[in-house]
């Protein structure tokens, strides 16, 4: 009986195993494999160039310009989703009127492709009857015609502004999960104590709320570091490469300049680096789990 169930187990767990080693673990293998070489993705004759590809990466501008950018995205698509998912969650939680209409309509954009996002931010975005330049002139009185993402001192930020109304209503079901396990005897004592609401959220709430923003950031870290379809949507990293990240820049090099080996010594460098914080997640997370565990 126990070789029957080990046959099953094996059995059921081939095709999952097999699409996961020839669509993940065979690409990954290739990335590194290439990153040593100089393969423009077409010509089997290519050369092995050893480190020099990661070599390159600390002379080339633009890497730094991408690296900088990477790092202001994930800064902001980490925190600006978790403050406005919690501030909702916060909200909602206080009974107000229409609450399940209201998470309804705060959820609905994470249900849809970065893809569809991008496209709607895109019309929002549109310089001549956009919905932004529609409310801004509206609001002054001056016909307003900015290129929110052909100007690079905005591009990045609106990109930033469309990924958090996306990602916002994740935190928000999140925190309101994190809620709920909260007592209310506990918060009526605080009452009792004397406590005013702001001191309850901050000196109770907010430390309960540790499991569930550990859970918050770690989805936003990882979210962040693929958002690639989105940008690639509005801006395609530009103008000027102001919107340039990571995951452009190795997209830009491997596809568009046919510089295969560099391109994927580019994404061996985003892989540490991905692999380095989800590390530190799981890190902090046993601490975590022995606090609240």
């Amino acid at each position: 009986m126990e070789r029957h169930n080990r046959f099953w187990r094996v059995a059921l767990l081939a095709l999952p195993l097999g699409v996961f080693a020839i669509f993940v673990i065979w690409p990954l293998l290739s990335s590194f494999y290439y990153s040593f070489t100089n393969w423009n993705g077409f010509n089997s004759d290519y050369d092995f160039v050893g480190f020099s590809n990661f070599s390159k990466i600390f002379t080339d501008s633009l890497f730094l310009n991408a690296a900088i950018n990477t790092t202001i995205w994930m800064v902001a698509a980490i925190l600006v989703p978790t403050v406005l998912g919690l501030l909702l969650a916060l909200l909602l939680d206080s009974r107000v009127p229409g609450t399940r209409i209201f998470k309804t309509i705060f959820y609905l954009p994470i249900c849809l492709s970065a893809v569809i996002v991008g496209q709607i931010w895109i019309w929002i975005y549109q310089p001549d009857w956009g919905l932004l330049n529609t409310l801004i002139s509206s609001a002054s009185g001056e016909k307003m015609r900015y290129a929110w993402l052909a100007k690079p001192d905005t591009a990045l930020l609106s990109v930033i502004v469309a990924w958090s109304w996306q990602q916002t209503g994740l935190s928000m079901v999140i925190y309101l999960a994190g809620l709920t396990a909260i007592s209310e005897d506990l918060l009526e004592v605080c009452e009792i104590e004397g406590a005013s609401p702001w001191q309850r959220t901050l000196f109770v709430v907010l430390p309960l709320l540790t499991p569930s923003t550990v859970v918050v950031v770690a989805l936003s870290v990882i979210n962040s570091l693929k958002g690639f379809d989105i940008l690639y949507i509005m801006t395609g990293g530009g103008p000027f490469n102001s919107s340039d990240t990571l995951a452009m820049h190795m997209y830009n090099e491997s596809f568009r300049k046919y510089l295969m080996g560099y391109g994927s010594a580019i994404s061996v460098v985003l892989f540490l680096i991905a692999v380095t914080i989800i590390g530190l997640y799981f890190r902090q997370l046993k601490k975590v789990d022995k606090i609240y565990g």
